[in-house]
């Protein structure tokens, strides 16, 4: 029997709930070698991304400076091979040739989870990870933590419309800080 693909957020929060600063900033993301091991690992576990319109226009096709650290190279090496989907009602088509998806995210979703391969990384944005909890279709979650507290900016959950019961599956602190949780939706 073939493992059920899992849909799994996973992305760094500030401490106080935020994704990005007030100016949707990240440079108090920390991504260092710890982070980048981790983050290509969790490479390993994935095969398809899921992102936001903005988000993807953003990062779905970036491609690291030369002088950027070989982890940072390896993981977008990694992730650039990659089906990636982008949910947009405004655009039929990105750079990349990502598959747009417009309407029906719930059952291209259900379809996509009983394809065989390996786990989904639902990247983001905030709206989508919004649309995705209230659709229940988030199976676990790996939080990064930051040792930051922003004050204001995007929240991580926001508009969401029914409590989500999780499961703490595990928390792992890195060296400088950032303490990784893991949850599965009960």
């Amino acid at each position: 029997m073939h493992h059920m693909r899992k849909i799994i957020l996973n992305l760094a929060v500030s401490l106080d709930g935020y994704i990005e600063g007030p100016n949707k900033e990240i440079d108090w993301i920390i991504f260092d070698a710890e982070g980048g091991s981790s983050l290509n690992d969790f490479a390993k576990e994935i095969d398809t991304i899921l992102y936001g319109r903005t988000s993807y226009e953003a990062w779905g096709t970036y491609v690291p400076s030369e002088n950027a650290p070989d982890f940072e190279k390896d993981f977008y090496a990694a992730t650039g091979k990659m089906t990636k989907y982008v949910f947009s009602s405004t655009k039929e088509a990105f750079p990349g040739n990502p598959v747009v998806v417009s309407e029906d995210i719930a059952a291209a979703m259900q379809q996509l989870k009983q394809q065989p391969g390996k786990d989904i990384w639902l990247y983001g944005g905030a709206g989508l990870i919004t649309t995705f909890l209230n659709l229940q279709l988030v199976d676990e979650f790996r939080l990064a933590v930051m040792p930051m507290i922003l004050g204001s900016g995007t929240p991580l959950f926001k508009e969401i419309k029914d409590r989500v019961p999780l499961q703490f599956t595990r928390t792992q602190a890195s060296k400088s800080g950032v303490l990784e949780l893991r949850y599965e939706k009960i």
